[in-house]
This record gives C-alpha cells, structure tokens and sequence, in this order.
C-alpha cells in the first residue's frame, strides 16, 4: 500500500510539472503571437521599422514561430534587402510544421534566386516549393521561366571560384618548383658525398701502395743472409752489366774501364776488411 502511494504521488507530480510547462508554452506563444500581430499591422502602415522591430521580439520570443520569420523575410524582400530575406526564408523553411508553409518559404526563395540571377539554384527552390504543394500555378509558371533563363544563361564559373581554382594552380606549382628545388639539393648532397668517398678511397689506394712499397723494402734476415753468401760467390764472376742505350762504342769502352776500376777498389776493401774477421754487406756503386 505504501508503494503505491509513492507510485501514485510521483505520477501526479510528473503530471503537474508537464501541465505547467504546456502552460508556460502555450503563454510564449501567445506572446509571440501578439508580437507578429502587432508588426503585421505595422508592415501594413509602411512602418517597416516597427515592423521589424516586432518581428524580432517574436522570433526571440518562439524561435519555432515560421509566420514570423517568413513575414519578416517578406518585409525584408519589400525592402530590396535580399540577403536578408534569404535568411529568413530558410530558417521559415527550417521550422515550418505544415506543407503550405514549407511550399511558401521555398517559392520566395526561388524569387530571390532569380532576382540575383542564380537560375540554376532558382530551379532547384521551385522544384522543393512544388513538391510541397504540385498545384500551384504561380509557382508552376516561375519553374518554366528560371528553366528557360536557365538555358539561355547556363552557369558561368564565378570570381571566387576562378580566383580558388588560380591559387590551387599557384600553389601546385609552388610545389612542384620546391620539390625541384630540393631533387637538384639533394642532387648536389650526393655527388658531395660520392667525390668524399672517392677521395677517401684514393687515399686509402696510395696509403696501400705506401705500406706496399714499405713491405718491399723490407728485408727478410734469412734474406739478407743469404744475399752475403751469394756476394761471396759473385767474387770469383763477373758482374752482369745493365746494357747501355744509344751510346757510342768509345763511349761503351770507356764506361767498362771505369767500372772495372771500381770493382777492382771494392774487391780490395772487401779483401782486407774479411782479414780482419769483419763481415759485411757489399753493395754496387752504380
């Protein structure tokens, strides 16, 4: 029983609170009513500044008012303001409850299309206003006429968008000059780093053929050694001569007796340094 009491007395307080917000609903748009009233009489008086004014008060009162934004769109197309009157149109159309006024709002929207000349955009706003409402004349004739405006004057492409489509060529080869730019750097890097390695390896080449010519001038001990017991054989044979080049035979005659006389000096400090015991390496003089 208990819990049917609170059931039952939570129930009548969800009730009264949706009661007093019906209500409080009910009393906006009342009031927003009025305000619409009140600047319908004032458009009617040529008093468009009132009329605006009022028409505002009611927009801001119920933002779902249709009537008023669509008057106001009127007020505002009377007044060769059709920006505005656009606006208002489309937010008309926006909140409209009912075909008739959807159909309405769209129609005026193609007339401040063809009042700009936008024919294409024209069309398709008379085509949502008879979807809305099929049978309306005036609606009907304004179709066929933005249609036939239409061919006569197909879309052109209009400054802005020549003026984005110029800026998108402009920075595509923007791009493509810095993508250049950046191919011959990187171009210029590498042919940098392929001299480096070249260099290096030349380097590398000549400290080769350095530590080569090292390692020819080394000698073996066994080697040298060898090359002392080979000397003392050479005593007792002539020595091999390299072969003079275009010389004449006076010539020749003369370089053999001076060869033979260092020889035979040699061959006598060689003899009289092994009387001593002393042993040595005999190298040639030429």
């Amino acid at each position: 029983m208990k819990y049917f009491k609170q059931t039952f007395a939570l129930l009548v307080l969800m009730v009264s609170v949706m009661y007093g917000q019906n209500k409080e609903t009910e009393q906006i748009k009342k009031e927003s009513k009025v305000y619409t009233y009140n600047a319908n009489k004032a458009l009617a008086e040529n008093s468009f500044a009132d009329a605006e004014a009022e028409y505002r008060k009611a927009i801001s009162k119920d933002g779902e008012n249709a009537t008023a934004k669509y008057n106001l769109g009127n007020a505002y197309y009377q007044n060769e303001s059709y920006e505005q009157a656009f606006n208002r149109y489309k937010q008309a159309s926006e909140v409209a409850l009912t075909k008739a006024e959807k159909h309405k709002a769209y129609h005026n929207m193609g007339n401040v299309f063809m009042k700009n000349k936008e024919y294409e955009k024209a069309v398709a706003a008379y085509k949502n206003a008879l979807r809305n409402n099929p049978t309306d004349d005036e609606t009907r004739y304004n179709f066929a006429l933005a249609k036939e405006m239409l061919e006569k004057n197909p879309p052109k492409e209009d400054d802005k968008d020549k003026k984005d489509k110029d800026q998108k060529e402009e920075n595509k080869e923007q791009d493509k000059k810095d993508q250049d730019s950046k191919d011959q750097n990187d171009k210029k890097e590498n042919e940098g780093d392929k001299e480096k390695d070249e260099g290096g390896k030349d380097d590398k080449n000549k400290d080769g053929e350095g530590d080569k010519e090292k390692e020819k001038n080394k000698q073996d001990p066994k080697q040298d050694q060898n090359k002392g017991d080979q000397k003392e054989d050479q005593n007792n044979q002539p020595q091999k001569q390299p072969k003079p080049n275009q010389l004449s035979p006076q010539q020749v005659k003369s370089l053999l007796q001076a060869m033979n006389n260092a020889e035979k000096k040699t061959q006598d400090k060689l003899n009289e340094k092994k009387a001593k015991g002393i042993k040595v390496k005999t190298e040639k003089d030429w």
